[in-house]
């Protein structure tokens, strides 16, 4: 014999959790004009080696290439954008 329970569809169950919205919005747009400084420093020594520009601040280690800074650029940018996308509030 088998037995077969039928439930009706309830209220939907809503997440009571608080977000950081506020924190995540505001790190974001610190992280903005930090990706911005990266991506100067990237260009200028990219410039500096093919003698566009002044000496670079770096001269020797690894904040001396141009491919380290352009990439701490894209990788705040994408921080940044991820950010946004989760303080933004989401339409219910």
């Amino acid at each position: 014999m088998r037995l077969t329970i039928r439930l009706g569809s309830g209220p939907r169950v809503k997440r009571r959790g608080t977000r950081n919205q506020r924190l995540a919005l505001a790190a974001a747009a610190l992280l903005i004009p930090f990706s911005l400084m990266a991506f100067a420093l990237g260009f200028w020594r990219l410039a500096a080696d093919m003698q566009w520009a002044q000496e670079f601040v770096f001269v020797d280690g690894p904040l001396s290439h141009w491919q380290i800074w352009i990439g701490v650029g894209l990788f705040l940018q994408a921080g940044a954008a991820l950010l946004n996308r989760y303080g933004t509030p989401s339409p219910e």
